[in-house]
C-alpha cells in the first residue's frame, strides 16, 4: 500500500474536538485501548492513536481512487448531513445523508428499480411531460420525485454497489454497517467511545457528534480520494 503523508496534525484535531468521547458510564470496554484519559466524566480519545487508523485510513481510500474505485459516505445525523453531502460532491463520492433504507446494499435489485424510476422521473421533468399530465397525476408523481430525491438523491448516479463504504457514525448506522459486513464491502468507520472498533475494517477513535470534528475527518479522506483521483486521472 501506498504510503504518504497527510498532514494529520494531533493540534488541528485538539481544536476540532476530535478526542471528547462520551461520558464514563456510557461507554464500549471495547473502546479502552483507544481512551487516554478521564476528564470532568468524560473519556478522552487517544489522538496518536487516530492519527494512525486516519493515516491507515487515508492510504486506503488513495489507493482505491488511485485504481477508480466507488466510494459510498453515509452520515444522516443532522448534525453531519451537510458536511456528509459537501464532502461526496468536492470528492465526487455517492452519499446518502437523510436515511438509510433498510435493504439499500443487500437488495440492491430492489434499490436499482427505485433509482431507475427516480431517474425516468427525472427526466420527465426537466422535459416539462409532468406538466403536462392532469394535476393531479402531476403532482402524485412530483410528490413521488420528492421522496426518491430525499432518500436516493445521494446515489442516483450510482450503478452498482460500492467499493468502500465511509460511516460517520457507527451507532446511527449500524444497518448500513450490518449490511456491508454482510456483502463483504471494506468499511472506513469513525468511532465514538460507546462504539466497537471490531466491526469496521479501518475502525477511526474520534467524536462523531461534534460537527467540527466530523468535518476534520472527512476533509482529510476526500483529500486522499482526489489526489487518488488524480493519479488515477494522469496513469490511466
Amino acid at each position: 500500500m501506498t504510503r504518504r503523508y497527510w498532514n494529520i496534525n494531533l493540534e488541528e484535531m485538539m481544536e476540532a474536538g476530535v478526542h471528547f468521547g462520551h461520558g464514563t458510564r456510557k461507554w464500549n470496554p471495547r473502546m479502552a485501548p483507544y481512551i487516554s484519559a478521564k476528564r470532568k466524566g468524560i473519556h478522552i480519545t487517544n489522538l496518536t492513536r487516530t492519527a494512525r487508523f486516519l493515516s491507515e485510513a487515508c492510504d486506503l481510500v488513495f489507493d482505491a481512487a488511485s485504481r477508480g474505485k466507488q466510494f459510498l459516505i453515509v452520515g444522516t445525523k443532522n448534525r453531519a448531513a451537510d458536511s456528509v453531502a459537501r464532502a461526496a460532491i468536492k470528492a465526487r463520492c455517492h452519499y446518502v445523508n437523510k436515511k438509510w433504507l433498510g435493504g439499500m446494499s443487500t437488495n440492491w435489485s430492489t434499490t436499482e428499480t427505485r433509482l431507475h424510476k427516480f431517474r425516468d422521473l427525472r427526466t420527465e421533468q426537466k422535459t416539462g411531460r409532468l406538466n403536462r399530465l392532469p394535476k393531479r397525476d402531476a403532482a402524485m408523481l412530483k410528490r413521488q420525485l420528492s421522496h426518491l430525491q430525499t432518500y436516493l438523491g445521494g446515489i442516483k448516479y450510482m450503478t452498482g454497489l460500492p467499493d468502500i463504504v465511509i460511516i460517520v457514525d457507527q451507532q446511527e448506522e449500524y444497518t448500513a454497517l450490518r449490511e456491508c459486513i454482510t456483502l463483504g464491502i471494506p468499511t472506513i468507520c469513525l468511532i465514538d467511545t460507546n462504539c466497537d472498533p471490531d466491526l469496521a475494517d479501518i475502525s477511526i477513535p474520534a467524536n462523531d457528534d461534534a460537527i467540527a470534528s466530523i468535518r476534520l475527518i472527512l476533509n482529510k479522506l476526500v483529500f486522499a480520494i482526489c489526489e487518488g483521483r488524480s493519479s488515477y486521472i494522469r496513469n490511466p
